[in-house]
């Protein structure tokens, strides 16, 4: 449990740095280079493209030589070197660079953090695990947030954004020093040539398969949040505004993330996760069609409780069903999917908002959930090779 809750702090510290900073990236984009939707678009998913490969190699690498803590501290130092590219953008394609930076760290990271995770957590708490660790990185991202708000609310429109972003800083680096006393699970470190995953795909279990394609089809309608931002603007918000909407999304998902990964240890993963992509879809109706600040409230709120229903338990559902000596690589693979599936989900959100208007590409989120949950519910659990909490 300990090394758990450490895991869980170096998320925490580290999210604090990138939440002071990433809901102020689309409103930087727009205000000091003149970035439209389709352009916040495009850069938000080609550095999530362009990073997302190496997080199945990644995680390739966690299983193959069992170094899972130095990958992650690789991972994590990025962060420092995004902040510092930041400073020196003086354009958009700058922004973009830094961004790309910033994703690769998070490339990097992710399968052996996750690994690492599920190798602390005792096997029928998974979902708690999980739900743990992801309620504390809710928690910071919840925190950076609410410190940009502050700046942002003192500087009445005319903020310094560079000294926000050198402040971000401090979090990451702590963060780091946390991540020296995570303990890795002794393993004999194997350094021999083996087999490509990619070869005996058709051997992996078919409800691993079949939720890497559904994860795939609910990402195409699930857009960067910078779009959330970009909704709250376009219904009149100020930035300070919008910026405490984003922080009260993930103050729900930091309450939630512990009950509901709980309840999937309880009830089955498939449940939680049918019932999180129903919520997504009911959310994304009302934020194509919310017309004032009180009930985006709500619907801020809500969208939490998705991210609680769903982050920490598809972590632990893919552990679950995952070759034992392959859990990294397909930790690494379903992020590498997500990754993949984030660059024409943004531009079609892009374009979508830019030539039917803002509502469009929400309307197109929520169809492709009610899609993905009816996979689950008609298509998962049936032939299972294992037998988890599925």
């Amino acid at each position: 449990m300990l090394n758990i809750i450490l895991l869980g702090l170096v998320s925490f510290f580290s999210d604090i740095s990138s939440e002071m900073v990433y809901p102020l990236i689309p409103l930087y984009l727009t205000s000091a280079f003149g970035a439209t939707p389709v352009l916040v678009g495009i850069i938000e998913g080609i550095a999530e493209s362009i990073a997302s490969l190496l997080k199945v190699y990644s995680g390739y690498i966690s299983d193959k030589y069992k170094r899972k803590k130095i990958l992650a501290f690789g991972g994590y130092s990025t962060g420092i070197i995004y902040k510092i590219a930041l400073l020196i953008a003086s354009s958009w394609t700058g922004i973009l660079f830094a961004r790309v930076i910033d994703r690769i760290g998070k490339g990097i990271r992710t399968a052996p953090r996750d690994v690492l995770v599920c190798e602390s957590a005792d096997t029928n708490k998974m979902g708690k695990a999980f739900g743990i660790h992801k309620a504390l990185d809710m928690a910071g991202s919840a925190l950076g947030i609410l410190i940009a708000f502050f700046l942002l609310s003192q500087a009445e429109g005319n903020l310094d954004y560079k000294t926000l972003f050198t402040i971000s800083i401090i979090p990451a680096a702590i963060g780091l020093v946390i991540l020296m006393f995570v303990k890795e699970k002794k393993e004999l470190r194997e350094v021999k040539e083996r087999e490509p995953f990619w070869r005996n795909v058709k051997n992996l279990d078919v409800n691993l398969k079949l939720y890497l394609a559904v994860t795939f089809i609910f990402t195409l309608g699930n857009s960067s949040n910078a779009f959330l931002i970009l909704r709250g603007k376009s219904l009149g918000l100020t930035d300070a505004n919008v910026i405490l909407l984003y922080f009260i999304y993930n103050v729900s998902a930091a309450l939630f993330s512990v009950p509901f990964g709980h309840l999937s240890d309880k009830y089955g993963r498939k449940k939680i996760l049918v019932s999180g992509y129903i919520t997504f879809a009911l959310v994304y109706v009302g934020f194509a069609f919310v017309s004032n600040a009180e009930v985006l409230v709500i619907l801020f709120i809500i969208y939490g409780l998705y991210t609680a229903m769903t982050a920490g338990v598809e972590r632990a559902l893919v552990s679950e069903i995952s070759p034992v000596n392959l859990k990294g690589t397909m930790l690494g693979l379903q992020a590498t999917i997500v990754g993949i599936a984030l660059l024409p989900a943004s531009v079609i959100a892009g374009l979508l908002w830019n030539v039917f208007g803002p509502q469009a590409p929400f309307v197109f989120g929520a169809g492709l959930s009610l899609f993905a949950a009816g996979m689950l519910i008609f298509l998962m659990n049936r032939n299972s090779k294992q037998h988890g909490q599925i």
